[in-house]
């Protein structure tokens, strides 16, 4: 109930490993770094499938930007 955003309904832990990536590509971890973390042989795994982002994420990266 604390939650922004609503869980999924189906939570497996292939979620959480999704979870896990997205939450340290938002952080700002090394993309190479979190690649390896992961596992992936290929950075575009890692970014396009597995680091989603968020409105939220977004704009905080163009205000840190323009400041």
């Amino acid at each position: 109930k604390t939650q922004k955003v609503a869980l999924p309904k189906v939570m497996t832990p292939h979620t959480l490993r999704h979870t896990f990536c997205t939450t340290l590509a938002n952080a700002g971890m090394n993309p190479k770094a979190l690649q390896y973390i992961m596992g992936h042989s290929n950075i575009n795994m890692t970014l396009n499938y597995y680091a989603h982002t968020t409105s939220e994420t977004s704009i905080t990266e163009m205000k840190r930007l323009i400041a």
